[in-house]
């Protein structure tokens, strides 16, 4: 293609049906309803050719409400390529922004930061307990323990916040990057202390594997708790599709009927 220009577009997903979000072999990814609707489109002439990248790597059955991604195009669609992709996407993954870049732009390099929320329902935990140890997490530290590789695992959080509501602990994280399954790993340490069962001496030795070596491999919390919200970058001007991020708010509260049927009918066997 000739005259490229470099584009950016928000995404937003439910994961229940994929093996995450990364295009894989022999398994349903949702790259792999991307790129499929792009190249249907002539959006792009290839993924390769088009330098796509992406934000993050969300794992399987793991949702997201902005994740991005970037790549080259030649076609002209403008603003109006959220709802053209997604005509040719599935209902459970929508386009619902969209941003002109620069050439260099990269969604993952250029992210600086990254903001997940990890749904936790509430069994009765101690609340302020979890709050006062979630404190511990923020700024620099070795996330060894919260990580399934002991390599580059020094990462800072910027902001961890937990509040109630509906019936779930909500828990909130900001950084410029995480670590894989690091959210989720920091989720169930929380609710470990939420239950009772560890106390905030025990997340202090967690980051600090060097003094105090303790065992790894901390069970990452369900993956369907877990929303990747947002990723900022400096200097992009978004412009929002209303439509389509209408279509998504209202697959998302369907999502939610269904799931709070589902849960009065468990609750009444």
């Amino acid at each position: 293609m000739t005259n490229k220009t470099r584009v950016a577009l928000k995404l937003a997903y439910i994961g229940d049906q994929y093996h995450g979000f990364q295009i894989q072999q022999n398994a349903h990814a949702i790259e792999s309803e991307i790129f499929a609707a792009l190249e249907k489109n002539d959006v792009v002439d290839g993924i390769k050719e088009a330098r796509y990248s992406s934000a993050a790597r969300t794992d399987r059955g793991v949702h997201a409400s902005g994740q991005i991604i970037a790549f080259d195009t030649g076609a002209g669609f403008g603003d109006s390529l959220p709802r053209i992709i997604n005509h040719d996407l599935p209902d459970d993954i929508w386009a619902w922004a969209y941003a002109e870049v620069p050439s260099g732009f990269d969604a993952r390099r250029d992210a600086v930061r990254r903001d997940y929320r990890y749904y936790l329902y509430d069994q009765g935990y101690n609340v302020p307990a979890m709050k006062e140890s979630s404190r511990l997490f923020t700024g620099t530290h070795d996330f060894s323990n919260f990580a399934r590789k002991i390599e580059g695992v020094v990462r800072t959080i910027n902001r961890i916040e937990i509040c109630e509501r509906d019936g779930f602990i909500i828990i909130d994280v900001s950084a410029p990057s995480f670590l894989w399954n690091m959210v989720r790993r920091i989720a169930a340490a929380l609710e470990q202390i939420g239950a009772g069962s560890q106390d905030s001496g025990w997340i202090k030795e967690l980051l600090d594997p060097k003094r105090h070596p303790v065992h790894r491999g901390i069970k990452p919390a369900p993956a369907y708790g877990l929303v990747l919200r947002s990723v900022a970058f400096e200097g992009v001007e978004w412009i929002e599709d209303e439509y389509s991020k209408g279509r998504m708010r209202d697959a998302f509260v369907d999502v939610r009927i269904r799931h709070a049927t589902m849960n009065a009918i468990y609750s009444g066997l």
